[in-house]
């Protein structure tokens, strides 16, 4: 399992992201329950905060969010480790090279979100 590795500029958040970096790392998060519940719980969450499910599968969810002011786009993925019941994503700007911790916020945001749909 592996999201895509965020770039040299800091506007970009993963899980994924060397530890060491604290400006692009966050940590995964544990999960309960079926891995359908939690897809269905991150797609809600991201169309009640603006953004809009790209594809989904069993096992990921790939969004779009665009900024309200400047239409700025960024990608968000989130990717399940079933085995470790582990939730992994990655939050990225499109264009530019500072987001003004935009996607930290973001994910943020919807990490609670999602955990609280899953009771």
């Amino acid at each position: 399992m592996t999201l895509k590795p965020c770039p040299s500029s800091p506007n970009c958040v993963s899980t994924q992201a060397d530890p060491a970096n604290g400006k692009q790392h966050m940590d995964a998060v544990r999960y309960t329950g079926e891995a359908a519940a939690v897809i269905s719980a991150i797609e809600d969450a991201v169309s009640s905060n603006g953004g809009t499910v790209v594809s989904s599968t069993e096992s990921t969810v790939e969004a779009l969010f665009v900024t309200s002011l400047l239409k700025f786009k960024d990608d968000v993925s989130f990717e399940l480790d079933e085995e470790a019941k582990m939730l992994h994503f990655r939050s990225a700007s499109r264009v530019g090279h500072s987001d003004l911790g935009a996607n930290r916020k973001r994910m943020q945001t919807l990490i609670p979100k999602i955990l609280s749909r899953l009771g």
